[in-house]
């Protein structure tokens, strides 16, 4: 008898100790691109949530004690496979610089890399990807007002860039496999900013020293989506959290947005006049500044043989600049129990404040 109550204690015992790292195990994360921009907020929320965190990046940008780092290739399986043992969710934010030229390096992160992410988390028995996409994935350079997630994709992207996160979100969700415990899901955030933003803020400013944000293209009153950075992280922690619960919201990609639609030259005058700059003042009718992008793109095809120029005038940018592009977030707040942390006034000038030493003396 005594020997019975033993065992069965003994047995107990080792099941609590399964329970234990099972739990331990479902807070355990990668973050995938961690030293980015949206990786540092996504690690600094997931572990006020009481996450065990590890990064994987080309570059370590931080100190954190409570952070495992893992510097490496994201097309190595060997490099990252270490980065995603014994844990349960990735977040796969890595991403080269939208604005950037590189077009193979494109392919390579947003393509090459996330097939070899996909097929590691396989093996490493990851159980949930979450990904960073964009909304930009169906966007073709002409007006989209409240556009949901049955979209097609673009048939011809704005950019190369968005031409691989299309090719990226696709290979995500098709990898969606319930049958072998493997759960996907693709977040698209649109005109992301915040604190520590590496591309809006400091090229808008850089634009503004240079006395190139005089105008404004079109009447100014095309809405469109910018999402304040911890928005976005708060999406990406939500989906994975509701993703252990309802394996039906594997294989979807949801809009995550600050659910404020802003006059596309309002938010920028927001940023520019809060560092003391002066906010544009003139118009160019849109269908002017196209054309004469248009003309210049042709210009540059034509010398490319002899000069390599990239035009920061592109078609692409006077369409973003100049047409209304925002997204429903109903989605997300369904299915997800998605509503922004932080609002628009508040984004900004969190923003802005946190950009203090690029401020214009008065």
């Amino acid at each position: 008898m005594e020997q019975a109550v033993g065992g069965e204690s003994k047995r107990r015992q080792v099941t609590g100790t399964h329970l234990v790292k099972d739990i331990s195990k479902a807070k355990k994360c990668t973050v995938i691109g961690g030293s980015g921009f949206v990786g540092q907020h996504m690690v600094e929320q997931l572990l006020a949530r009481g996450y065990a965190v590890n990064v994987f990046d080309i570059r370590q940008g931080f100190d954190n004690p409570q952070v495992q780092f893992f510097i490496g290739d994201l097309c190595s399986q060997q490099d990252l496979y270490p980065a995603l043992k014994g844990v349960n969710t990735v977040f796969h934010c890595a991403s080269p610089s939208p604005s950037g030229n590189n077009k193979e390096l494109f392919y390579r992160v947003n393509f090459i890399g996330t097939k070899n992410v996909i097929e590691t988390c396989k093996e490493a028995g990851v159980q949930k990807l979450i990904l960073t996409s964009s909304a930009s994935v169906v966007f073709e350079g002409v007006d989209i007002k409240n556009g949901t997630e049955d979209l097609p994709y673009a048939m011809k992207p704005i950019d190369y860039y968005t031409e691989t996160k299309i090719l990226q979100e696709r290979v995500v969700l098709d990898a969606n496999d319930p049958e072998r415990n493997f759960l996907t899901i693709a977040i698209r955030p649109h005109g992301i900013f915040g604190p520590r933003d590496p591309q809006l803020v400091p090229i808008l400013i850089d634009a503004a020293r240079k006395g190139k944000m005089k105008f404004m293209i079109g009447n100014g009153e095309n809405l469109v989506d910018f999402t304040f950075v911890e928005n976005v992280v708060h999406g990406h922690i939500l989906a994975a959290e509701h993703l252990s619960q309802d394996a039906t919201l594997g294989g979807k990609a949801f809009h995550i947005t600050n659910d404020e639609p802003i006059p596309f030259w309002t938010f920028l005058s927001r940023i520019l006049t809060g560092l003391n700059y002066e906010a544009p003042k003139y118009h160019i009718p849109y269908w002017v500044a196209y054309y004469l992008a248009f003309l210049l793109s042709l210009l540059v095809m034509v010398i490319s043989p002899l000069i390599q120029i990239q035009p920061t005038f592109t078609p692409m940018r006077v369409a973003l600049a100049g047409t209304f592009h925002y997204y429903s977030c109903e989605k997300a707040k369904k299915l997800i129990g998605y509503q922004p942390l932080v609002t628009m006034d508040d984004a900004v000038e969190k923003t802005v404040q946190s950009f203090h030493h690029l401020r214009k003396d008065k």
